[in-house]
């Protein structure tokens, strides 16, 4: 009986606590500057900003957590307090009669990138099949005569039609927040869009089957994977992705993080990307080639990603330099990348 009793009690437990967080109000997480000092805020319905540290001081704790001090020590201890706190946290702002004082209208903020910076940052390339066929493709994601598992690194299953993951780096030093300018370099005059999911590392990841990846996933952000058109003036070597991927300001993130418990299926997200209004690209995640979850095992066959590291999972069509006439940034533009649920990140396109 007294089995029996417990198990009623642990059941009844277990299903007040799934209730209450499936009443917590949904969040995102970013990083802003109020006054020059840069401070990590939990994101209401995209409008409010709550100063995780401020709070922390403010709200009566029920653990002993410290507050985090940047977003990639909140990643690395979400699951180690951190998660419980922000909601205990916003429980009290929603309860309180009126609004703290450390709860702020974004508007009243800075924006800054939601990670400053990750230390990696691997971009997937031709991850649509539309995409492959705009840009010059024929075989619309299926694998060429010839192709062959990688050992190691990706192993092909027998009735996998698909070609292997292509991946690369993007450098860090391109990253820019929401509203902040694209650059365009000097001389170059053929600077595209590439409207990207971007998936941030919770946990440290090394050799991870897919199967497993979505333990190691933090959540999702937006990327636009700016990449410049106009070659090398050579052939040699082949393709130059530090030229077309690596320029300045190249890399815009944002506006923020949502954890990945506020997304139901990353492969049913709606796209959409629109330069000065009109838009371009329009498409969902379900077109992709390889899933979010065989690009993290993927890239941690390769390299160990560390929590804060990203992965862009690639573009649908709709680019510029596929269009007839080709359509490129110019200065005046504004560009608008957008993911259903996660985000809109918008920035000015500027001359150098």
């Amino acid at each position: 009986m007294k089995r029996v009793l417990a198990g009623i009690l642990t059941a009844c437990v277990l299903a007040a606590v799934l209730a209450d967080a499936q009443a917590l109000s949904p969040y995102k997480l970013g990083t802003f500057a109020r006054g020059g000092r840069p401070l990590v805020g939990i994101v209401l319905k995209d409008s409010l900003v709550i100063d995780f540290a401020a709070a922390h001081q403010a709200v009566r704790a029920s653990a002993s957590v410290a507050a985090p001090t940047d977003m990639r020590d909140l990643i690395a201890r979400y699951d180690a307090g951190l998660r419980g706190r922000i909601a205990e946290i916003i429980r009290a702002v929603e309860s309180a009669g009126t609004r703290p004082a450390y709860v702020y209208d974004v508007k009243a903020l800075k924006i800054l990138p939601p990670i400053m910076y990750p230390r990696a940052m691997l971009n997937v390339a031709v991850n649509y099949r539309e995409h492959d066929r705009e840009m010059g493709g024929t075989t619309l994601g299926a694998a060429p005569q010839g192709t062959q598992s990688a050992p190691g690194i990706w192993q092909r299953p027998a009735d996998d039609k698909r070609w292997n993951p292509y991946m690369f780096l993007k450098s860090p030093t391109t990253i820019i927040a929401e509203g902040e300018p694209i650059r365009l370099p000097p001389g170059r005059t053929q600077v595209d869009w590439e409207c990207e999911l971007g998936v941030v590392i919770g946990r440290e990841a090394r050799r991870v089957p897919a199967a497993k990846t979505n333990e190691f996933i933090f959540g999702y952000t937006v990327h636009n994977d700016v990449s410049d058109r106009g070659g090398r003036g050579d052939t040699r070597m082949g393709s130059d992705w530090l030229i077309s991927k690596n320029h300045d300001t190249f890399g815009p993130l944002g506006p923020f993080i949502t954890p990945k418990q506020f997304v139901a299926d990353p492969h049913k997200l709606k796209v959409r990307f629109a330069l000065n209004g009109k838009v371009l690209q329009e498409a969902d995640t379900s077109y992709m080639i390889h899933t979010v979850h065989e690009q993290v095992e993927y890239g941690s066959n390769i390299m160990t990603l560390r929590p804060g590291d990203l992965i862009a999972t690639g573009t649908p069509a709709g680019v510029g330099s596929a269009r007839k006439p080709p359509i490129y940034f110019k200065p005046g533009d504004t560009s608008a990348c957008t993911y259903e649920g996660i985000g809109t990140l918008t920035n000015p396109v500027v001359g150098s």
